[in-house]
């Protein structure tokens, strides 16, 4: 991928380097070491610039970003790939389900970023590399955004390391809440011999934090949204679980007789917003609720 930047010098950046100017544009020292190994990648009135350079009121600093190579692990498969939005900066999809983020071990060729391969290699003949923001169970559905070049993913994770990018999740669980809205505080850990599976670990476990409102309920089930303040692996599953009212679907932590009315965890990414990060615009989405979740709960 190729991504051109322009900047114009303002009195505030003037008298500093080129590489200081970077940072505090949120260029990583990762991007500059590769910024610096592009070719005419950093201009000055069309003259190729060294990055101690001094830059002055009034210039034109022009940043060529050149990613020429792809992942060479990640096979390119034609799979579901459904693009909510896209720009040169990033890409937001609304995963399905049964599709991991990653390839790992047994799944390496049905996963979020072998199809995001077959679409940009296959289909739009671009190198990809593949840089997932905000990562989703496999059989979790919806918004998960995915940056296009180095820059956005720099300033897209740091977004996400300080609790930026805001997601609001639906879910539906097998059983009535208690109360229409409240916060689930308990830390969670791994259990004992399992890779995958986590637990309530008041002694040793990271904290979680879990906000919940009652949307609907019926008879059997309650439709909930929820917030996290914290990104723990399987955090509204082990909370939800560890309040009687597991997940419809969840293999790992619903006991209930209910729990094989649908063949995954009901749960879905519903919402996301973030700020660009190269415009500096607020931006929201919304992916609605899939269809084998309505079969459960009709809305």
């Amino acid at each position: 991928m190729n991504r051109k930047l322009s900047f114009i010098i303002s009195e505030e950046n003037s008298n500093i380097t080129i590489h200081d100017f970077l940072k505090k544009q949120g260029f990583s020292s990762q991007n500059i070491i590769e910024l610096k190994k592009m070719h005419r990648s950093i201009l000055i009135d069309d003259e190729w610039m060294h990055m101690n350079y001094i830059l002055q009121k009034g210039q034109h600093l022009n940043i060529h970003i050149q990613e020429t190579t792809s992942n060479d692990k990640i096979l390119p498969i034609n799979l579901p790939f459904p693009i909510i939005y896209e720009d040169e900066d990033l890409v937001v999809i609304n995963k399905p389900a049964n599709m991991p983020i990653h390839p790992s071990q047994n799944n390496y060729d049905n996963t979020l970023a072998n199809a995001a391969a077959y679409y940009y290699e296959e289909m739009q003949h671009l190198p990809f590399i593949f840089r997932c923001i905000n990562r989703l169970d496999r059989d979790t559905t919806g918004l998960t955004i995915l940056a296009k070049n180095m820059y956005s993913a720099n300033i897209l994770a740091g977004q996400m390391q300080k609790r930026e990018i805001k997601r609001l999740y639906l879910a539906i669980l097998d059983g009535k809440l208690d109360k229409k809205y409240g916060t689930v505080c308990l830390p969670i850990g791994r259990k004992d011999g399992s890779t995958i599976e986590r637990k309530i670990d008041l002694e040793k476990g990271d904290s979680a934090i879990t906000h919940y409102y009652r949307l609907k309920e019926t008879d059997n089930y309650t439709l909930a949204a929820f917030q996290l303040e914290t990104g723990r692996t399987h955090q509204i599953r082990v909370h939800m679980a560890s309040m009687n009212t597991p997940l419809v679907g969840d293999s790992l932590y619903n006991t209930k007789s209910s729990s094989d009315a649908l063949s995954r965890q009901a749960l879905h990414a519903y919402r996301i917003s973030f700020i660009h990060p190269i415009t500096g615009k607020r931006m929201k989405f919304t992916a609605p609720i899939p269809e084998d979740m309505k079969l459960i709960f009709p809305i």
